[in-house]
């Protein structure tokens, strides 16, 4: 007998949930609240950067569809002299050992739904509320809530243990780009942090008129990159710039020739990291269970929301699969998110300690990698494994023992 599942929500999580579902024979209705079009024609809504480890949880569903986009090749760091602004304390940049990817969203959904329907599964477009889940739970033998607006959002409770801050720790906002010349040697993200303010990242992506760059603003709320709220799209990039002249200026060098890639190639906002209970009850006594930014939703000082809600699906795909013909009670739906927890705790406690004043070993890997390129590597390629900086970047003993084995072999 053929299981049926049903997705709320076309986004990464649920279109990768959905296509890996279908591979293997599921019956799956997939509901979004906009079309193709309407999602092409809309406004940006990610950065969505995604490292080697989530892009192969793309291919294994049939999700490669984009080779010619420009290739983010390694990560950068450069942090700012809190005491003197517009000068550099140091900079480094590692290789990935794979090429990551950043493929616009208006671009990536829509041809996602329509390959999920040309593979047979059932895609509908309405606003789902409180009633059509009970009846997606009726209907199906499991309902995964990958999108959440209003009365379903308020169904996944906070999770006060697991989740840190209750307020917004960064003024978010990100600009679309084209004209930004390239950094040399290889392309990467280039991570900029300005003590006390805020930080900085850019990175190459494909969007709607072709290769760009994606701006990243992360402003301490208050601050003076706290200044992107009620503008005009033309503001916004003038906005942009402004802040790079005055506090980081080599990147403004880059962006000397920039212009928007379209009016809707803007955006900003705030909101609190939070991680939240997977199961929610519906009044009828039926379950549903939450999945990636539903559940956990980190700030995107990491890069790694896309990177989440694609290894979310996999682990989610994991557990249905193993599961085999048993029923997807709240056992099941708990079990299954325990899963991913213990894979997205250590970007969480990543996340969060870069929201935060840097502890002194911390700021002393990122100056060793200034020195040193093998940390500069390791360092860069903790974004596909965030599970790493738990060995030597968040524990101090760890950063110690690290920093000492790096001398030990750096000739003298």
């Amino acid at each position: 007998m053929r299981r049926t599942i049903t997705i709320v929500g076309a986004g990464q999580s649920g279109l990768q949930l959905g296509l890996g579902l279908l591979q293997h024979g599921y019956t799956v209705r997939l509901v979004s609240d906009r079309t193709p079009d309407q999602i092409r024609e809309g406004r940006v809504s990610s950065s969505q950067c995604m490292f080697p480890t989530a892009l192969r949880f793309e291919r294994s569903v049939g999700i490669d569809l984009w080779d010619d986009a420009p290739p983010v090749q390694g990560v950068g760091f450069t942090a700012a002299d809190p005491t003197a602004p517009g000068k550099a304390l140091f900079s480094w940049a590692g290789r990935l050992d794979e090429p990551a990817q950043a493929i616009d969203q208006r671009i990536k959904f829509p041809a996602l739904i329509d390959l999920f329907a040309a593979r047979g599964g059932q895609v509908v477009y309405e606003q789902a509320g409180i009633d059509d889940l009970e009846r997606y739970a009726k209907e199906s033998d499991l309902v995964v809530v990958a999108a959440g607006k209003g009365d379903i959002a308020r169904l996944f409770e906070r999770d006060a243990q697991r989740s840190t801050f209750d307020a917004p720790q960064r003024a978010l906002a990100l600009t679309y780009v084209h004209g930004l010349k390239p950094t040399p040697e290889f392309s990467r993200v280039s991570f900029n942090l300005v003590p006390g303010v805020g930080e900085f990242f850019v990175f190459p992506a494909l969007t709607l008129s072709g290769p760009c760059d994606i701006f990243v603003f992360e402003g301490v709320p208050g601050g003076p990159l706290d200044r992107f709220v009620g503008l005009t799209a033309e503001q916004h990039l003038e906005a942009s710039l402004d802040f790079l002249r005055e506090y980081l200026p080599w990147e403004a060098e880059r962006a000397a020739d920039v212009r928007l890639t379209d009016d809707l190639g803007v955006l900003q906002g705030r909101f609190a990291p939070t991680v939240r209970h997977p199961v929610a009850t519906l009044p009828s006594g039926r379950t549903v269970l939450g999945i990636a930014d539903v559940v956990v939703l980190n700030d995107p000082i990491t890069g790694q929301g896309s990177n989440n809600a694609s290894k979310c699906a996999q682990t989610y795909l994991d557990a249905i699969l193993d599961h085999g013909g048993l029923p997807y009670d709240r056992a099941f739906q708990q079990n299954a998110f325990e899963r991913y927890w213990a894979r997205s705790k250590p970007v969480v406690d990543w996340t969060n300690t870069l929201l935060l004043p840097p502890p002194e070993h911390a700021l002393r890997i990122l100056g060793a990698a200034a020195e040193h390129p093998q940390v500069a590597h390791r360092f860069a390629n903790g974004f596909d494994d965030p599970v790493d900086f738990g060995h030597y970047f968040l524990d101090a003993h760890g950063a110690e023992q690290y920093l000492a084995e790096i001398a030990l072999r750096t000739p003298a």
